[in-house]
């Protein structure tokens, strides 16, 4: 019997440590992201602004003040129910009200509450100032990805689309995602700031209700289509940041990600003069008149960046999403049918408007579409054609 149990209790420390292992293999392979969210994460983010740190002390001197209260009240509740029950020989009290009871319970209430407003009213008041900004940036929410353009300040006339990493995608539609600690935050284009300058942040929104969150920075505002928002931030790290859309805005809101790249004035500057000249280099002439090959080819590019995630890299649509593959108006003639709907979007917003685009990239993508799966129609659509589209 001895032996036995000598075995039995082997067994259970080897099954105990075999157990303790696996457990800190999965605990290990996914790590908190700098900047980002931490592994079982219960705490507001400290943050890496003045506001952020703000929030985070205002956080906990609130839930110290209630927790207070809290304690003091259902202690002197609980105390009396134990102390003065009838089973002890207590019987009711017989009396009418006290006014310094009742003065007591209005004043003390009314100081309490005084003393969280002021602290609270500061920093509500200091999150929306964003007069003085040194940079302003307009961030536009589409379904579903961001817009940003530089329009006050270093960098004025730079504008991109920031959207999911391909391979997240490709991740996430898998079904098994790798364990990395930037799942479903990485995407192709960041937005670029400088460190310890004020950024202001105008926000609005293409087709449906998006939000700009970004908790290291203490910021969320709404952007709302028809609307302007706007918030502001001043990081005092460098380093990389991120958030996600915080307002349900469709399917694909798990795949609406917030990367923000914060790094020295000089390294800004760079980052500037860079995208300039990439700029500079990508622009397109409307009048130049493409062959068929090469303009599916850009419209390739195009439709991975902005179309497969809904219409799928083969065209056959999901559910709602209607497929493009033998679509009779991507097989109409009339080309102009096509054009309009990207221009101007269709079925009450499930087609969002694509003006964003240059006419070269909407030229591509319908070329693209013409003459991809089985719509081999060998029709072509120029970028003087998109333009006089626009135009109209």
């Amino acid at each position: 019997m001895n032996h036995l149990q000598e075995l039995m209790q082997r067994f259970a420390h080897r099954a105990a440590a075999a157990a303790t292992l696996l457990w800190m293999g999965a605990a290990q392979a996914v790590n908190d992201l700098p900047g980002g969210p931490g592994v079982n994460q219960l705490n507001v983010t400290k943050g890496v602004t003045k506001i952020a740190a703000d929030q985070w002390w205002l956080h906990w001197f609130m839930l110290i003040i209630c927790t207070v209260i809290f304690v003091a009240v259902f202690g002197v509740m609980f105390y009396s129910i134990l102390k003065h029950r009838k089973s002890v020989g207590h019987k009711p009290a017989n009396f009418h009200e006290s006014v310094a009871v009742e003065i007591a319970w209005t004043v003390v209430p009314f100081l309490i509450v005084i003393g969280m407003a002021l602290p609270a009213t500061k920093v509500v008041v200091a999150m929306k100032d964003t007069t003085n900004a040194d940079l302003t940036i307009k961030a536009t929410g589409y379904q579903w990805k961001w817009g940003y353009d530089y329009i006050k300040g270093e960098g004025e006339g730079i504008g991109f689309l920031s959207t999911l990493d391909t391979a997240h995608r490709v991740m996430s539609d898998s079904g098994k995602p790798e364990q990395i600690d930037n799942y479903l935050l990485k995407v192709d284009n960041p937005l670029v700031v400088p460190v310890n300058k004020k950024v202001r942040i105008i926000t609005t929104a293409n087709d449906v209700i998006h939000a700009w969150m970004v908790p290291a920075f203490g910021v969320k505002q709404d952007a709302i289509p028809g609307f302007v928002r706007d918030t502001w931030f001043k990081a005092e790290q460098e380093g990389d940041f991120y958030g996600q859309c915080a307002e349900l805005c469709g399917k694909e809101h798990a795949y609406m990600p917030i990367h923000v790249k914060v790094v020295s004035a000089e390294a800004y500057s760079a980052w500037v003069d860079a995208e300039k000249k990439k700029m500079a280099a990508k622009a397109d002439d409307p009048s130049k008149v493409w062959e068929l090959a090469a303009l599916a080819a850009r419209g390739e590019k195009v439709y991975a960046a902005n179309c497969a995630a809904c219409h799928g890299a083969g065209g056959k649509g999901a559910g709602p999403i209607k497929a493009l593959d033998a679509s009779a108006v991507v097989l109409d003639a009339d080309k102009s049918k096509q054009m309009a709907i990207l221009l101007n979007g269709a079925g009450n917003g499930a087609m969002p408007a694509w003006k964003q685009l240059s006419d070269t990239e909407l030229a591509a993508v319908i070329t693209y579409t013409k003459n991809s799966w089985s719509n081999q129609t060998g029709q072509i659509v120029q970028p003087a054609e998109m333009a006089a589209a626009r135009a109209k």
